[in-house]
């Protein structure tokens, strides 16, 4: 059985290692996932999407800020995909105002392709706010993570 810090060290890892997340909104009150990309805050104090407001999942936190993100490790055709690690993080999605250029530049290193979405009006950032999370590491590795224990695994 792993640490708790090494479970921390995995998890930070897999936040920072991954760069597609599921994002699920309430839409006309049902749940609704869609894929999107991810820019992990320092410190996981927020993590940030660049999304259209023709997307219904931007027009849905227009309406209910309520969301959640999933993050899963790369399927790379184990037998048990099971044994992947994941993350389920709860939180608020706000969305930012202005020009953001400092958050611009580090999107684009972390998404070169991108660019093209700056050019349009429609596109946006949000910062989500985690809540609290739910941590699986492996088969019986499952931790409930506050937003605060959530912080203390980006240190690792």
């Amino acid at each position: 059985m792993k640490s708790p810090r090494e479970s921390a060290a995995e998890l930070a890892a897999l936040v920072r290692g991954e760069r597609v997340a599921h994002l699920a909104t309430l839409r006309q009150g049902a749940p609704m996932a869609s894929m999107t990309l991810y820019l992990p805050e320092a410190g996981f104090a927020g993590f940030l999407v660049h999304v259209s407001r023709l997307a219904w999942h931007t027009q849905d936190m227009h309406q209910e800020p309520r969301v959640a993100m999933s993050i899963a490790q790369t399927d790379d055709g184990r037998r048990d995909p099971f044994t992947l690690m994941r993350v389920s993080i709860r939180g608020r999605a706000l969305r930012l105002q202005g020009d953001q250029p400092d958050l611009r530049a580090s999107w684009l290193k972390r998404f070169p392709e991108q660019k093209i979405n700056f050019e349009l009006a429609d596109f946006s950032f949000w910062r989500i706010v985690p809540t609290d999370a739910r941590f699986v590491a492996g088969f019986g590795r499952i931790h409930n993570l506050s937003a605060a224990e959530l912080a203390e695994c980006s240190s690792s």
